[in-house]
Parts: structure tokens; sequence; C-alpha cells
């Protein structure tokens, strides 16, 4: 693929390229208005943010490919969003899915024990809230949040395509069948078994997460925050509920409880003391989260480190998934060292 046809967010070359400019830069530039609710799309069935860009790109090429061919049957978005989930579909053949590992087995008893990390495992991933706009995207935040899109990981490609396309699009059961080529029939089997599969690995309904922009997300992150840079555990483990759970990718393993939780911090942080961290708050998946930078003794800079994602509930933070994956920072706008 070339590079023209390898990055399809430029409207004016590939216009350009097309037979008729006229027809082709009213497409392409109604086109390129989805591109940010694909992208939650294809995030929604992959649970990779770097997969997702790439298949967005392309659902481009084919719709560029095919545009001549494009009707208007149907709105430009809904033939985008039919070419996005086939491009998906046919991704998703034979690949894993993506865990958490919260997902793989129970939590570890106690935070001091060996870890190791597994970089062989396809981990989920966060989504940058710059990629979903709440003003415009289809579904609500809760059809991007972590919990949610982990859930999906344990349905099947076509289990996952109806069930986001009937629950989250909003699409009538005839025309999921039509874009995915089976029966109207065959999508309500889908969804149904979708639906018991979500009821018994998914988030509950009524969890009640806080949004990030809401004042008690504000203040329990900053104090989540001021916390870990002042390398006071014993205050850490005060914002945490009962039944909290920590998680950090590519480690497999994860835990449950303050107790558990503070332990883990104590033992196996790679921090010494005040200072050593850093943190800069932004938002993933419709939640709050922080991005952590650890100290460098060699270079004297803090450096990019893990990127946290919090479920904050009315009695405290709930969830943490911390990502161990410096190159996320670059697709959340952050620096790689302070």
């Amino acid at each position: 693929m070339s590079a023209v046809l390898g990055r399809l967010t430029n409207v004016t070359v590939l216009a350009g390229r097309l037979d008729d400019d006229a027809p082709a830069d009213a497409f392409l530039a109604d086109a390129q208005r989805y591109r940010r609710e694909l992208l939650a799309h294809c995030y929604r069935m992959t649970g990779s943010l770097h997969d997702a860009e790439d298949l967005v790109q392309e659902t481009y090429l084919r719709a560029w490919k095919s545009y001549q061919g494009f009707q208007g049957k149907s709105s430009v978005r809904t033939w985008l969003y039919r070419i996005a989930t086939n491009t998906c579909l046919t991704a998703l053949e034979g690949r894993q899915r993506r865990p958490l590992p919260s997902g793989l087995g129970g939590p570890s008893s106690t935070g001091t024990e060996d870890i190791s990390e597994h970089h062989e495992v396809p981990w989920l991933e966060p989504l940058p809230d710059e990629s979903t706009d709440p003003v415009n995207i289809v579904g609500s935040r809760e059809s991007v949040r972590l919990a949610f899109v982990a859930a999906l990981q344990h349905l099947s490609p076509r289990q996952r395509a109806v069930l986001v396309m009937r629950e989250v699009l909003q699409w009538k059961a005839a025309e999921v069948g039509e874009a995915i080529g089976t029966s109207t029939a065959a999508v309500n089997s889908l969804l149904q078994r979708a639906r018991a599969q979500l009821d018994a690995v998914g988030p509950s309904e009524d969890d009640n997460i806080a949004a990030p922009e809401s004042p008690e997300a504000q203040d329990l992150l900053g104090r989540y925050i001021s916390a870990f840079e002042a390398y006071d555990i014993d205050r850490l483990v005060e914002l945490f509920t009962a039944e909290a759970i920590w998680e950090m990718p590519p480690f497999d393993t994860w835990y449950q409880g303050p107790q558990a939780i503070g332990d883990l911090s104590r033992y196996k942080c790679p921090a010494e003391g005040p200072g050593d961290m850093r943190f800069i708050p932004t938002t993933a998946n419709g939640q709050p989260a922080a991005a952590m930078y650890l100290l460098n003794r060699e270079t004297g800079r803090h450096e990019a480190f893990q990127l946290h994602v919090l479920d904050i509930s009315p009695d405290g933070i709930s969830h943490v998934v911390a990502f161990m994956e410096p190159s996320l920072f670059d697709k959340f706008g952050l620096a790689a060292a302070l």
C-alpha cells in the first residue's frame, strides 16, 4: 500500500486521484466526519487502539475503491459502518481475544508474590477520549468503558458485531443481517447468545461510575495522584473500595482489596520515595485517567511509565488498570518524558 493510500486523511490528495472531482470531494469530506466514531467502533470490535487505527484506514481505502459503486441507497455513514464492520470481522478471523489480567483467572492472594510480564499476550488497550466525541458519537460513554470492551472480548467476532450494531448503534435486526450477510433470525439468535454471555462476564448496570469531569472524580483523582507522588501508600489505600481491583498488563496477576494493592505498591513499585513519580491527569475510555512518569536516575528525567485508567464510584476508587506501555503516551498526546 502506498504512503498516500496508507493514510486516508488527506481528502484533497485522494479527491484529485478520482475521475469525477466534485462528487469525490463531497463524498470524502462527508466520510471524514465519521472517522472518530468509526475508530471507536473498530476499537469495540478489536479491543486494540493500534488495530482500530489500521482498520479505519482500511475502511476508507475500501470505501475509496468502491465509491463509484455507491448507489446512495443508504447514508454514507451507514455504508461506512457496514464496510468497517466487515473489515473488522475479516481481521478478527483466527485471532485471540484481547483480555485484561482479571479475565484470565483469580486474583493473587497477596501483593508480595513474584510477578512476571507476558508480552506475548495481546492485551486489551485503552482508548484516548479525543478519539470519541461525546457530542457526535453514537452510543454513550459506557460503550467504550474498559469493563464493557473487556466483556465484549468474551464474545465471538460475529456476536460482538451484532451486539454493538443492535445495542450501541441501534440498528434494526434486518439492517444488521444485511450488513454482515446473514438472516434476521440469525441476527436475533446471535444477539440472544451475546446478551447471555455478556450478563455472565460483563460489568453490572448499576455500577454508577463517575464521569471524569464530575467533582467527585476530579477530587479522588487529585488525591490519588497526590498520594502516589508523595509515596504515601497508607494514604493511597484509603482511597480504594473494599473490593477494589488493581491490574497492570502485561503482568498477568491482578489484586483485589486495599491491603493487597497497598502491599503491591510498597514492595513491587520501582519508585523509592517522594518525587520519584509524577502524574498528569487525562481521560481514557470515558473515564478518569493519569499518566505516570517514573524518575530515571541516570538522566534525571521523569520518563513515561504507565497509564492508569480508573473506575471511580461513590464509595471510592473501585478499579485501576495500569497499562505499562509507554508507546501509548504519544497516542494520548502526552510527552515521552518530563
